[in-house]
């Protein structure tokens, strides 16, 4: 592809957003997009796989490029050239290429190869996490997964259709996909797409959620009629798969502590032609009114997103190790303040997207420990190398 200096520009900006304001960079990448409507869908989806690709090799590049810090913004153009050449493309002509040495940087190309954390692009302190908490040949194993593209997964709302209705309704809109026996409710697609402008989106036939996440709402054990407590509920991807696999039938409880992720889920839980989600603002009235209520509790936490990287590479220059620390004591309070909410008898789900033993089944062992009202049940552990998101999940029952 031709470049286009708008573009390269619109680029630069963008990746300078990310790294010196802190802006999220799929808040980064949208924000750009919305600039200039006259972008062809060929220019939007280069400045976005673009953006994205600097972003998730950041390290390599700048190593590529022989940048240690970037500190104007000529250094960004040189980033941009490294990510050129490396991909075998030429460089225009123009005056924010003068001086590359291509040869230069395909020489530091190679040599980066030689080492794991600029090969796989990730800072010192989170490639020694890994091998500390995974052991060497896992995070080996699983980096160069972390930094594939993320596929784009359906989730099929069989309150309104099912998984055949649904491809052949998109394959008539040569929207290719497929189906895994091992994802019931899920087609992934063939190559990526926006399909929110599809009548099939707008009439709540599907929502887009990755197959790893589809796998919590089974692992929940749920049943028509049961009281389930979905706790740390965001936009409620996982309250309106339960509500799905439910038959609509029962009470789902969304909380959480932002009310805008709950008006979402209300125009979700709309589109999609569900009744029994009620959405609830986390407080601590609200925690003591629904003590020993819920026969099912789900606490989706928050995390690192380390199994999420594929689909957040911003967050390996975002993170570290304090964070980590923070993360994991909100996760222990969590776990501990909400598991009152489940009745006697009743189960609760611990899920993350992190794949850290720290955040997972740790966690899990360290409530057991503290509360002997609770037994385990079963965990499941999810790696990106199985071919989607990172997850954990683990179900213990309150002793009745």
């Amino acid at each position: 592809m031709k470049l286009h200096k708008t573009l390269a520009t619109a680029v630069i900006q963008t990746v300078q957003r990310i790294f010196t304001e802190d802006v999220y960079a799929d808040k980064a990448v949208e924000q750009v997009l919305k600039q200039n409507t006259r972008w062809g869908s060929r220019d939007r989806r280069f400045i976005a796989e673009t953006i994205y690709g600097i972003v998730r090799w950041w390290r390599l590049l700048a190593k590529s490029a022989g940048i240690e810090e970037v500190q104007v913004t000529a250094d960004l153009w040189k980033i941009f050239a490294a990510a050129q050449i490396i991909k075998g493309n030429g460089l225009p002509d123009w005056e924010e290429f003068a001086g590359i040495n291509k040869k230069e940087i395909e020489f530091n190309y190679s040599e980066a190869q030689k080492v794991r954390k600029y090969r796989e692009s990730i800072p010192d302190w989170l490639d020694e996490l890994g091998v500390a908490e995974l052991g060497a040949a896992v995070w080996e194993n699983e980096l160069p997964e972390l930094n594939k593209e993320a596929k784009v997964v359906l989730r099929v709302n069989t309150l309104k259709t099912d998984v055949a209705k649904l491809q052949r309704l998109l394959a008539e809109q040569s929207i290719e996909t497929t189906a895994d026996k091992a994802y019931k409710d899920a087609l992934m697609l063939a190559k990526r797409q926006n399909l929110h402008l599809l009548n099939e989106y707008r009439q709540g036939l599907f929502e887009v959620q990755d197959a790893s996440s589809q796998l919590i709402a089974p692992f929940v054990d749920l049943q028509p009629g049961l009281t389930v407590i979905d706790a740390c509920a965001g936009a409620g991807g996982k309250s309106l798969h339960m509500a799905a696999m439910m038959k609509d039938s029962g009470k789902i409880i969304s909380m959480d502590v932002e009310e805008r992720k709950l008006l979402e889920l209300k125009r979700r839980a709309d589109r999609a032609g569900v009744k029994s989600i009620q959405t609830c603002l986390v407080n601590s009235q609200a925690l003591e009114q629904l003590k020993n209520s819920a026969d099912r509790l789900l606490l989706d936490v928050p995390c690192s997103g380390l199994g999420v990287i594929r689909r957040n590479p911003d967050a390996k220059w975002k993170l570290g190790p304090a964070f980590i620390q923070e993360i994991k004591k909100a996760q222990q309070a969590i776990i501990t303040n909400y598991s009152q909410m489940v009745k006697p008898g009743g189960i609760m789900v611990y899920a993350t997207c992190s794949i850290l033993p720290s955040e997972n089944q740790l966690q899990v062992e360290k409530f057991l420990n503290d509360h002997a009202g609770f037994e385990f049940i079963k965990d499941r552990k999810v790696l990106p190398s199985e071919g989607f998101d990172g997850f954990y999940m683990a179900a213990v029952k309150r002793k009745a």
